[in-house]
């Protein structure tokens, strides 16, 4: 892969993803194109750069770019977050929406499923008062194929076991051969959804908790400030928003703060007056 066609291509994924791509990542690159240009019976990378460059071909570009999107995932990934969103905020949240009767989440950069599945598999089995109420749950990302994955949500022995307690697997997946189907009463709960965060967003609700994570880690900072800015209008006043363990809006906005909760780290909104900072949700460890 010659210089320029690696800048072409870093420059198709700025362009349309808002992910950058640093000099060190050319061996990504080549590994993660290798499948496509297999797939298309191109002898190199420089051709495939050949057709994107002279093909009026939108859906060769994202091909392309859907390859090179990381979509690395798991059930309960990184647990602490999701014993935080069982064991405080549900049931703080169950209390605040008593009279309303409805409970809103986001999972964005969802990938193949397993964080909106998680989020859905909590609710239904912990939290059975939940049974009557309007529950919202939607998972997003850039790539049509995990989307269309997710909506199956078919997974291998791996992807099952990664994260997924064993009673929950039993309880809620069907086995065929050696791969494992969560049951459709699940899979109904989460609406799946085609969305560029770096893109004009669609109309949305607001929701209580928003998943952001492990996502603007690829973004630069211009791009990170402006998804922040639309989470903060997406977001109800008195909601939360998670971030990856390596993520913080520090130096980013001003208009969330983190609270620590059981070793977790969450994001709430702040509403100003007169001047001084208030916080909508108060800290508990």
């Amino acid at each position: 892969m010659t210089d320029a066609d690696f800048d072409y291509i870093r420059k198709l994924l700025v362009d349309r993803s808002a992910i950058v791509l640093g000099d060190d990542k050319r061996y990504l690159v080549e590994a993660r194109l290798a499948p496509v240009i297999g797939q298309l019976n191109l002898p190199s990378i420089s051709d495939l750069v050949g057709k994107l460059r002279f093909e009026s071909n939108n859906g060769l570009a994202t091909r392309v770019v859907e390859a090179l999107v990381t979509s690395e995932t798991s059930f309960f990934r990184d647990i602490s977050p999701f014993e935080v969103l069982r064991k405080t905020v549900i049931p703080e949240l169950i209390a605040a929406r008593a009279s309303e009767r409805k409970l809103t989440f986001w999972s964005a950069a969802c990938s193949t499923g397993q964080e909106p599945y998680t989020i859905a598999l909590t609710l239904r089995e912990y939290f059975p008062e939940l049974a009557n109420w309007q529950i919202t749950i939607l998972g997003t990302d850039i790539s049509t194929d995990v989307i269309a994955k997710a909506k199956q949500g078919v997974y291998s022995q791996f992807e099952a076991n990664r994260g997924l307690p064993a009673k929950l697997m039993v309880k809620y997946f069907q086995q065929s051969g050696t791969t494992w189907q969560l049951d459709a009463a699940i899979r109904n709960m989460v609406e799946f959804r085609q969305f560029n965060l770096a893109a004009a967003w669609p109309m949305l609700p607001k929701f209580d908790v928003i998943f952001l994570r492990n996502v603007m880690i690829y973004f630069d900072v211009s791009t990170k400030r402006e998804i922040l800015a639309r989470v903060e209008r997406t977001l109800a006043p008195d909601g939360l928003l998670v971030l990856g363990g390596a993520e913080t809006t520090l130096n980013l906005t001003e208009a969330f703060v983190r609270v620590e909760r059981m070793k977790a780290g969450y994001y709430q909104r702040v509403a100003r007056e007169c001047g001084h900072t208030i916080i909508l949700r108060k800290s508990q460890s």
